[in-house]
């Protein structure tokens, strides 16, 4: 995309066909939406660095599709869904990372770490315990959310990958195997020891 190209994207926002008021104006991205998309892409990856770099690479790639924005969904949905591709693009390179070293996953392996074994009864210290927000305070669930993130940090790439396209994109079960190359059986066991994890760290980590 040669300077020419960069100046006529910059300076011609294009308007909707249908009549609405959304517009297209690529000197707004940054002020309007860059707080948004870096937090849907944190949220998604746990790293700033690379949150930071993805909303770059969805400035850029918006950049060189600008002639092709639709006016059936508004500018900040567009750039959002370009970057949800950006996401998953990173979920599929760390899990081709491990794909050589992954072996197929057995339901009851490590089970061990969390319940007794012959009983399928909890571990003491991994009994479920109340979190304590009944009540809804925003300082405990801000907290809570605090430790949440720091749990998923902890998490392998490869589960991390599924547990968000799973729990907070909604993806469904054939699309999260095939975008990320898992067998159906394999990933409700990455859901299942990922739940298991998750609720141990909170329980260590919450006071």
């Amino acid at each position: 995309m040669d300077n020419s190209t960069d100046y006529n994207m910059l300076n011609n926002p294009q308007q909707t066909q249908s009549g609405g008021e959304y517009l297209i104006d690529p000197h707004q991205w940054v002020d309007k939406y860059a707080d948004y998309l870096y937090t849907y892409a944190f949220t998604r990856t746990n790293n700033e660095d690379k949150a930071r770099d993805l909303v770059q690479e969805t400035f850029l790639a918006a950049l060189e599709k600008v002639d092709g924005f639709e006016s059936r969904s508004s500018e900040k949905t567009w750039l959002t869904a370009i970057l949800k591709n950006k996401v998953i693009d990173n979920y599929r390179k760390a899990s081709s990372g491990l794909a050589k070293k992954t072996v197929s996953l057995d339901a009851g392996a490590g089970q061990t770490d969390f319940f007794v074994p012959d009983y399928n009864n909890w571990r003491p210290e991994h009994v479920p315990k109340a979190f304590g927000l009944e009540d809804d305070c925003p300082m405990l669930n801000k907290e809570l959310n605090s430790i949440l993130q720091r749990c998923l940090q902890k998490l392998p790439s490869q589960w991390l990958a599924v547990f968000t396209m799973k729990h907070m994109d909604d993806a469904k079960t054939e699309e999260i195997c095939s975008e990320l190359k898992v067998t159906t059986a394999n990933f409700w066991v990455i859901i299942h020891r990922t739940k298991l994890n998750l609720r141990a760290c909170l329980q260590r980590n919450w006071n």
